[in-house]
């Protein structure tokens, strides 16, 4: 092979080769380090955990399918007209559902207001959220709950309406998503276990073998609080909470007044079933979860541990939800300043009126 050299241009060419060569090699190289250094990830292969950074806010563990992003469409409106979903009994506790508006008048922090929409919903979509206790203090009456529970959904739920379902106990689970769907709701209710926390083994020299610990307790002012923030807010359509527990709370992140404020931002009316191993509620449980429901326009029934009276309630609620009057006005107060406004119904004949206290305006 012959080489011809070319006085003047051969050290261009050589110096423009050399270049192409290095551009070349450039190229080839990856365009990151391969010994990157990447911080393991936290608790692997188990989903979010409730709890476990301190300072990041409750998590709900999606127990339905895998763990990934799961994106929430929200549905944002902004009106200056105030909804209230309410119904009426006479001083025997027998519910009136054929009442005129001419009955009724409303107001908010004592300023009457001009009433401008009025009507009897006993049709409109309900979407329901079933909240099961499964703490150690419900190991003997959880089997009913699932069953009775079971029940009720399936004869509430129309086309229309939808439910989920979650557990608390150390953590918050969804057990079920969106469902009218019996075989759906079943294997939601077949997936609540009772969850005690672990258990270490027992102190030096006592031989008595494992000792049960509760390190979180129950979760339930968080469990109130995901189910109202995350699965209801974003719903239109008359929403409820039907809470299966003995009130007790312990280890929340969060406090009672999160829990109420969740739900009252979400329109969700809140119903406790008290139920308990004991059959009697104890400590402050009760009286906490009075204000919980009564403010959202809910109530607290007493069920024990007897599947007869666990039966009625639900019965109750059924009867309540499906013969509920709906109310509409547009605020005297004008000012979107995001504080929380009392408003009170009255009837002209003296009648009960169970609604939520109040609602918070909007913000600017």
């Amino acid at each position: 092979m012959k080489f011809v050299c070319f006085p003047t241009a051969a050290p261009i060419r050589w110096a423009r080769l050399a270049l192409l060569s290095t551009v070349l090699m450039m190229l080839s190289l990856p365009a990151f380090p391969q010994t990157q250094d990447v911080p393991p990830p936290k608790n692997p292969d188990t989903g979010p955990q409730t709890n476990t950074d301190e300072g990041s806010g409750p998590t709900m563990r999606d127990r339905t399918k895998p763990q990934q992003d799961n994106p929430v469409e929200t549905l944002k409106v902004n009106v200056d007209v105030v909804n209230l979903l309410f119904n009426v009994k006479d001083k025997s506790g027998h519910l009136l559902p054929n009442l005129d508006k001419d009955e009724f008048q409303i107001s908010e922090d004592g300023k009457l207001q001009a009433i401008k929409y009025f009507k009897a919903e006993s049709n409109l979509p309900l979407t329901i959220g079933i909240l099961l206790d499964t703490s150690m203090s419900q190991d003997r009456v959880l089997p009913i709950e699932k069953e009775v529970g079971a029940q009720f959904l399936q004869r509430m739920l129309r086309k229309e309406d939808e439910a989920f379902l979650i557990s608390f106990d150390v953590n918050v689970d969804l057990l079920q998503d969106y469902t009218n769907l019996s075989r759906d709701i079943r294997k939601g209710m077949d997936a609540a276990k009772v969850n005690g926390g672990g258990a270490v083994g027992g102190l030096p020299g006592i031989g008595q073998g494992p000792v049960a610990l509760n390190p979180k307790g129950t979760l339930l002012y968080d469990a109130v609080y995901l189910a109202a923030h995350d699965k209801l807010r974003s719903e239109v359509g008359r929403k409820a909470l039907i809470l299966l527990t003995d009130g007790e709370d312990q280890g929340s992140q969060l406090k009672l007044q999160d829990a109420l404020e969740a739900a009252q931002k979400a329109d969700a009316i809140v119903y406790t079933l008290l139920i308990s191993d004991s059959g009697v509620a104890m400590g402050t449980g009760a009286g906490l979860m009075r204000k919980l429901c009564e403010e959202t326009g809910g109530r607290v029934i007493h069920v024990g541990n007897n599947q007869d009276k666990l039966q009625k309630a639900f019965d109750q609620i059924s009867e309540e939800l499906r013969s509920q009057y709906s109310i509409g006005y547009t605020p005297s107060n004008n000012k979107h300043d995001g504080s929380f406004r009392k408003v009170e119904i009255k009837t002209k004949n003296g009648y009960k009126v169970q609604t939520r206290k109040g609602y918070y305006a909007a913000a600017s």
